[in-house]
């Protein structure tokens, strides 16, 4: 019964990497044409919803291990880093089907660096109520947006590449980057980042869609960059 309820959170990260797996079998198969990429973009969520709940469900049955905390990270790049990148790949190469010079496969720097990210992550005991780096999750989510913006305008290839560069460094950087848990909600003057990051995600998604998101993640940046002089 023991060993059931141990390997229940193990079960529920699985499915993180199954929804993360058929992402990227949703985005190569169907080379994003039509808006289906939205459809990878669904799994990736559900692989959200279960890296949420993983973690949730092994504090309260008492069942962290450290066999959990690597399937994690290992469901983690597949369905936040590869995933994303599979999409973007399809992205690019559709619209650089004229010229067909292969830049679309600059998008698989995000998962080689959101592996070392969730390396690093791994070992360091310090990332609880900060990050250093940019958190993989976040990774997908401001890329989620882009690609949503990006399948339906036109964008210099270049301007992609600095953003694949970006972000790249953005997940290995020494950059301290906040958390949203907030151990003292009514201390605003010590939770005001947070505050403002939600509010602003609400505003933007709201008024934007999708790529609301990437808007998001880029004010995630800035307030960490502001905090951290602060």
């Amino acid at each position: 019964m023991k060993a059931i309820r141990n390997n229940i959170p193990n079960a529920i990260t699985s499915l993180n990497l199954l929804f993360g797996s058929l992402a990227c079998t949703v985005a190569l198969g169907s080379t994003c044409l039509a808006g289906t990429y939205r459809a990878a973009f669904a799994l990736i969520a559900l692989s959200a919803v279960a890296d949420f709940f993983d973690g949730l469900v092994a504090r309260l049955l008492h069942a962290v291990s450290g066999i959990g905390k690597e399937l994690d990270s290992l469901a983690d790049l597949v369905s936040f880093g590869l995933a994303p990148a599979f999409v973007l790949y399809a992205q690019m190469d559709r619209h650089d089907v004229q010229s067909n010079d292969g830049w679309s496969l600059l998008a698989l720097l995000l998962p080689i660096f959101g592996a070392l990210r969730l390396a690093r992550f791994n070992i360091d005991t310090n990332q609880s109520t900060t990050f250093t780096g940019l958190p993989i999750p976040a990774n997908a989510i401001f890329w989620i947006g882009f690609i949503d913006w990006y399948a339906n305008h036109d964008c210099p290839v270049w301007v992609v590449i600095l953003l694949i560069i970006v972000l790249s460094f953005l997940m290995v950087c020494n950059l301290r980057m906040f958390s949203l848990k907030m151990h003292n909600l009514k201390s605003l003057k010590q939770n005001w980042a947070q505050y403002l990051q939600i509010i602003a995600t609400v505003a933007f998604v709201v008024l934007m869609g999708l790529p609301g998101l990437a808007a998001a993640i880029t004010l995630y940046v800035l307030l960490s960059i502001i905090k951290r002089e602060k």
